[in-house]
């Protein structure tokens, strides 16, 4: 019951009721990501291109899905990394959550929310007063 009130009243928790049903009717299940994110391909954009989508698992946050998968999901390759051995190379970084407004945030010296004082401004920069 719990899950039904949540697909039918938010957003950002999966999918909602018109998305598991738009699913249900035209998609097929392409392949899934180690976040444990499905992707579906089924009916045509307005452009003529397939159609393709996400299903989170969880909170919808559109930077946990992989660099192959996002290759995929912007048409830059038709082939979904779950039908070709796709490694990531070794400069693309892992994910990492979007941590503002948490206590994990980056606060860089000077900032309010930062422990420290600010930095002394060195002789290059001179304020603006009006009148000058």
């Amino acid at each position: 019951m719990k899950n039904l009130l949540l697909q039918i009243f938010t957003w950002w928790n999966g999918q909602t009721v018109g998305t598991r049903f738009f699913t249900w009717r035209n998609g097929k299940r392409v392949g899934e990501d180690e976040f444990g994110n499905v992707y579906y391909e089924g009916g045509t954009t307005s452009f003529g291109l397939p159609r393709r989508w996400v299903i989170y698992k969880g909170y919808a946050d559109a930077s946990t899905i992989p660099a192959g998968w996002h290759g995929w999901m912007h048409y830059r390759t038709d082939t979904p990394p779950s039908k070709e051995d796709y490694k990531a190379r070794e400069w693309q970084k892992a994910h990492k959550p979007n941590y503002t407004g948490s206590a994990l945030a980056y606060r860089p010296p000077g900032s309010i929310a930062a422990a420290g004082e600010r930095p002394r401004v060195t002789g290059d920069y001179d304020a603006w007063t009006p009148g000058n």
